[in-house]
């Protein structure tokens, strides 16, 4: 049986020693101790961070993974099942909801896509120009964004009583190398914004409105809180901008600066 120092095992895994060490406090992966002090795994962690990134892939929460371990540990695959049956069907349900959402806003942008290709009217904007708002078209307020992004129904600007995000562990899945890839993702997207604005644990950015650039930004933040379900986003259209709102605990400051230039 082989034995890894904590570098070894993130190297072997491909999870980043801090992700590591989070899993050792959340009691999700223990660790034995060397007389120095410092972290040993076996092969059996090997295994059991296979099953927690399977769980997370899955949508899971870190209180339903550490349930599942306990089960797991008991080497009794059907009783694995048995557990997993009706988490995976509450995600099931989930996604439905999410593609439902997904679609109604996809049709949404269309429609103010096929406002916008019609002949514009003489003079500047008016209420019927095609810029603004109509019936079928977007409504000032915040865009309904794909789901697993968090969205509200009313301003950005919520009390912090309603905002879960707040107790979710600080912890990215994402390996070393793909969070260099996702922050140039949001590096290059913010390239665009106009501008920035720090706010109570977080920072807003606003961008020129546009249905394909909201699209563009639901899609990176909702890939986004699939890895790091402790950030929240908000995402508000009007016509004359779009503003996006992202928070975070206060011990996420770092990882928030290293994003999207937040202080840290």
């Amino acid at each position: 049986m082989g034995t890894y120092r904590i570098s070894q095992l993130a190297e072997r895994s491909g999870v980043p020693a801090s992700t590591l060490r989070f899993y050792e406090t959340a009691g999700l992966l223990p660790a034995e101790r060397t007389p120095a002090g410092y972290r040993v795994y076996d092969d059996e962690a090997v295994q059991r961070l296979a099953f927690i990134s399977s769980a997370k892939l899955l949508g899971l929460a870190l209180d339903e993974i550490g349930a599942l371990l306990t089960v797991w540990e008991r080497g009794v695959c059907a009783a694995v099942r048995e557990r997993m049956l009706p988490l995976v069907a509450t995600r099931i349900a989930d996604a439905d909801r999410r593609a439902a959402e997904l679609s109604s806003f996809s049709a949404r942008l269309a429609a103010f896509h096929t406002e916008l290709g019609e002949p514009a009217p003489a003079g500047g904007c008016g209420p019927d120009c095609g810029c603004l708002t109509t019936a079928t078209t977007a409504k000032p307020g915040p865009v309904p964004v794909p789901v697993p992004v968090p969205l509200t129904s009313g301003r950005p600007d919520l009390p912090a009583d309603d905002q879960p995000w707040q107790t979710v562990p600080v912890a990215c899945t994402l390996s070393g190398g793909e969070q260099t890839e996702r922050a140039a993702q949001w590096h290059q997207l913010l390239q665009e914004a106009d501008s920035r604005e720090e706010i109570t644990d977080g920072l807003r950015l606003t961008f020129p409105p546009g249905p394909d650039l909201a699209a563009r930004i639901a899609a990176l933040a909702a890939t986004e809180q699939d890895c790091c379900a402790f950030l929240a986003f908000t995402l508000h259209l009007t016509p004359a901008a779009l503003a996006l709102t992202v928070r975070a605990p206060e011990t996420a400051t770092a990882l928030l600066a290293d994003l999207f230039g937040a202080s840290a």
